[in-house]
């Protein structure tokens, strides 16, 4: 049987991740939420040492950045996503989700190759065995009050979301729009692969209720949540964490509190996170 160099790295990757997802994933079931964080807010945007970073801060899991092709460590690579999963097993950090915060600057609304990427995006996780990608619409791909906008991205979002489908993930919607206008969204594309991505520090810098929208999208709508502040600690600003604690309470959500931002001067990068995360497992019991 002739196998090349490319298919043995591919096969080797895929069982090296579904035995660290298995294997990890054995904590997660015992657990009703876990704490992780963004490479981009531990200061490791799509790099490698995310992974030793967050062990160092004590987190469960990084949310790893999928964004330039050709770059170091681009997951479309097979032998990156093959150094991912030797170090997620080596320090028993998990992947807890992909994120292509690169649409904030090639819009998915307007520019083809951010379509392209979603769907090369959807390939890499089912190689990797991840579940969740998180599509982020500001800056230059910001939707909010743009309803032409609004119907491209529904348009785009149809073509791919049966891709999503049949692969087994979710592609999670992160912008600045109420939770109405989410559903509306979600409703149009009308698939189980397309869900929220609920940031709370959005939405309350948006002017909503964090704790009366969580509980209007429900459990199936939200896929995964940014525990985040701007300029406060987690705890310490706007943000009343006991309060959506209550709200995921009565909705019966679980899963990943993804830390984002939450940091202040006067405090380093190391010092904020320990803090925020060891804040995050009182509240949460995790």
């Amino acid at each position: 049987m002739n196998i090349s160099r490319r298919g043995l790295l591919a096969a080797g990757g895929a069982l090296l991740f579904s035995s660290a997802v298995s294997r990890l994933g054995a904590a997660e079931n015992k657990r009703r939420f876990r704490i992780g964080a963004c490479d981009w807010s531990i200061g490791q945007h799509q790099q490698l040492k995310a992974l030793e970073v967050a062990k160092d801060l004590g987190i469960d899991g990084v949310q790893v950045s999928f964004d330039d092709a050709g770059a170091r460590y681009d997951l479309r690579k097979d032998e990156v996503r093959k150094e991912y999963a030797e170090a997620s097993q080596k320090l028993g950090v998990e992947i807890c989700a992909l994120a292509m915060g690169v649409m904030n600057n090639v819009p998915f609304a307007t520019d083809d190759r951010a379509e392209k990427w979603l769907t090369e995006c959807v390939r890499v996780m089912e190689a990797m065995g991840q579940k969740i990608v998180l599509l982020a619409f500001f800056s230059k791909g910001d939707v909010r009050g743009k309803p032409d906008l609004q119907a491209r991205v529904i348009e785009r979002l149809k073509r791919v979301a049966p891709v999503a489908e049949k692969a087994g993930v979710v592609l999670g919607f992160e912008s600045w729009l109420s939770a109405d206008d989410h559903i509306r969204i979600l409703d149009a594309v009308g698939s189980p692969a397309l869900k929220v991505y609920y940031d709370v520090a959005n939405s309350e810098g948006s002017g909503y209720d964090i704790y009366r929208e969580i509980r209007q999208l429900g459990k199936d709508r939200i896929c995964r949540i940014h525990a985040k502040e701007n300029g406060f600690l987690l705890g310490q600003g706007k943000v009343n964490f006991p309060k959506v604690r209550e709200a995921l309470d009565d909705i019966g959500w679980s899963g990943w509190l993804v830390i984002e931002g939450a940091t202040v001067s006067g405090k380093t990068l190391a010092e904020c996170y320990i803090a925020n995360q060891k804040y995050l497992r009182k509240v949460f019991d995790a």
